[in-house]
């Protein structure tokens, strides 16, 4: 049964080229390991290049968009499947359930709460599906430095800090996918 990767990445497209083409080349990657994509449903960001770059590849699908976003964020077209959903928390609650894993790319505040939302669900064993984060340029140094700071201050467990693995080359994500679902 294929296995579908869930993308959280912005809307935008940041100011960093090489975010942008290893976000096309990481949805390339993920069409080719015979993954589907699972993904915010716009098409514009990094969202939009992850998600044309996998269509591109023939690789599957799948969109959830809130009908709030609809109006703001033009819908990606050539979907395997479309959800059209009524708000961000269910968007969120369909993407976890749609997916077998999750990887986090550079975005901004939807990112970082979908981050947070699979993160603890992982640390209160709501799922046990595997979580990365593609810290490119080191765009997630200062967020994991704090996440250090505040298990040093004791709030956190330090295996809580192990529930994401941050990891740099698309390569290498690919392969830490295809393990994750080897266990």
């Amino acid at each position: 049964m294929k296995k579908n990767i869930c993308v959280f990445c912005g809307s935008r497209d940041g100011d960093n080229l090489d975010i942008i083409a290893r976000t096309a080349d990481m949805g390339r990657k993920i069409a080719q390991a015979d993954f589907g994509l699972v993904f915010g449903g716009g098409r514009l960001g990094l969202m939009g290049t992850i998600a044309k770059a996998a269509i591109e590849g023939k690789g599957s699908v799948i969109g959830i968009i809130p009908t709030g976003l609809t109006a703001r964020e033009p819908v990606q077209q050539e979907l395997t499947e479309l959800f059209v959903v009524n708000d961000i928390i269910e968007r969120k609650r369909l993407m976890i359930e749609k997916s077998d894993a999750f990887l986090v790319l550079p975005g901004g505040l939807g990112t970082l709460d979908e981050l947070f939302e699979v993160w603890t669900g992982l640390q209160v064993g709501s799922h046990s599906k595997p979580i990365i984060i593609a810290n490119w340029g080191g765009y997630y140094d200062e967020l994991l430095t704090f996440l250090h700071k505040a298990d040093d201050h004791g709030f956190l467990n330090g295996d809580h800090l192990k529930g994401a693995e941050v990891i740099n080359e698309v390569d290498d994500i690919i392969t830490a996918l295809k393990n994750s679902f080897k266990k």
